[in-house]
């Protein structure tokens, strides 16, 4: 048996081996030399290898690294995690589930595979590994007997749906929400719910038979329009009173939000700590998944109260500042006009008249000609609100703020990471509690990364 073939059979009879950063390497793995923006992974390939990788592949020549016939050099790379990818979708004895949509396809992931490993054997992927290297080395990660195998599939262009559908070809699938992220690219919601729904067009995946959705805009109907046209056996619609899945009641009791959910004309009542609709969501999703899959929704009702927050999308922390005890709120991975709405609303709502809210905002990007407006759209809303202050970060927000008079709360703007914490390290208060909401690679994306690091001891 050559290295490539030894390599191969690893892979089809490990899970989660296969890494691309070589400080994450441990004893056993496989690490993927990449092409990066500024270095070429064959510059890691002697760390990887010292931190117990197993094997390493790269396309690209190497010279002077250590254990050579550990190393397969491939011609291309990605086409070769391509064709060892679908070898191995082929493998995958469980039921398959994909997720997509515009916000919200991690955490619900991570909350359903919380959820299923309760009593199953279930694979997941990473992080938010969604585009198509993060798929490729999702399915290759899989454990081939797992009883659930849950992959999020995303999109920020015409067409990747479609592509990375025909790698997972999943039977169950879900769309989150249809929202206006990628506008540069899309121009309008319409054209992403048509892109999300290649997720369960048959021309590229003819093992789809259920489709859960949200269905509360005219964006998100066309989802329904289109899943008819493909006859799916069970098309599942979460969203207001006149939909299959939805909240009937809430209200606050004894220090908790009491909650009763209508699904197939059967209620269920739960009891959360916080209340936040997209996590009350989630939890509609997943119920309908367990009672559609025969699965004792027992699991759900209990443990509604302890499912772990997603870092970056809500996780809590606390931190130190000027020794002074302060609660973060990490909404920091990734915003549109409509995450960023719904964050402010449940900051606003938390119950803790001890406490000033300072309200952290970055920019909103991918949003083309629209950017203007909808940021003026979240300095509309915060103006509903009542914060201590509101930090504003970003030359969108900045241009946003220029445009406004006499504002009831009281904005700070900050160009900076850097500036952010000087002003915060001076006017913070005990008992202070911080949210930032920004999308990637933004100055306040950066802040909530170094304020975690201040994590109280």
């Amino acid at each position: 048996m050559n290295l490539k073939e030894k390599i191969n059979k690893y892979i089809f009879t490990s899970s989660n081996k296969i890494k691309i950063n070589s400080k994450e390497v441990i004893k056993n793995d496989i690490f993927l030399a990449l092409r990066g923006s500024k270095n070429h992974g064959n510059k890691f390939i002697n760390e990887a290898l010292e931190a117990g990788a197993k094997y390493c592949i790269t396309d690209k020549y190497f010279y002077k690294l250590k254990d050579k016939d550990n190393i397969l050099l491939v011609d291309d790379i990605f086409l070769f995690l391509k064709k060892l990818s679908i070898k191995k979708r082929s493998l995958i004895e469980g039921e398959i589930i994909g997720i997509t949509g515009s916000a919200g396809k991690t955490s619900l992931k991570e909350n359903l595979n919380f959820l299923l490993k309760k009593n199953y054997k279930v694979s997941a992927s990473i992080k938010s590994y969604n585009n198509k290297l993060g798929v490729m080395i999702s399915i290759l990660n899989t454990n081939i007997y797992s009883d659930y195998a849950i992959f999020e599939i995303g999109t920020n262009n015409f067409g990747e749906i479609k592509d990375l559908t025909k790698l997972v070809k999943p039977s169950q699938v879900f769309i989150t929400n249809i929202l206006s992220t990628h506008l540069e690219s899309f121009k309008n919601k319409i054209n992403i719910a048509k892109e999300k729904s290649d997720i369960f067009n048959k021309k590229y995946n003819d093992f789809v038979k259920t489709l859960y959705f949200q269905n509360n805009t005219r964006a998100e109907s066309i989802i329904n329009n289109l899943a008819k046209k493909q006859k799916l056996k069970k098309i599942i619609k979460v969203g207001k009173n006149d939909v299959d899945c939805y909240i009937k009641n809430k209200k606050y009791k004894n220090s908790n939000h009491e909650i009763i959910l209508k699904i197939f004309n059967k209620s269920f009542k739960i009891l959360i700590n916080d209340y936040e609709e997209h996590r009350v969501t989630n939890l509609i999703f997943i119920l309908t998944f367990f009672i559609v899959n025969k699965i004792n929704t027992d699991v759900v009702i209990k443990n509604a109260n302890n499912i772990p927050f997603v870092e970056g999308r809500g996780s809590r922390h606390n931190v130190l500042l000027n020794k002074l005890k302060i609660k973060l709120i990490d909404e920091s991975y990734n915003a549109n006009p409509e995450t960023m709405i719904n964050s402010i609303n449940n900051f606003s709502k938390i119950k803790d008249n001890n406490c000033s809210k300072i309200l952290i905002l970055g920019n909103m990007n991918e949003l083309g000609r629209k950017t203007l407006t909808l940021h003026c759209k979240v300095i509309k809303h915060i103006e509903i609100h009542s914060f201590e202050r509101v930090i504003l970060c970003g030359n969108f927000f900045k241009k946003a703020l220029s445009m406004f008079s006499d504002l009831k709360n009281k904005y700070v703007y900050k160009s900076s990471t850097r500036n952010i914490m000087s002003y915060l390290m001076q006017n913070v208060h005990k008992k202070a509690i911080i949210m930032v909401k920004s999308s990637n690679d933004t100055e306040v994306n950066k802040l909530a990364k170094v304020l975690k690091l201040k994590k109280e001891g």
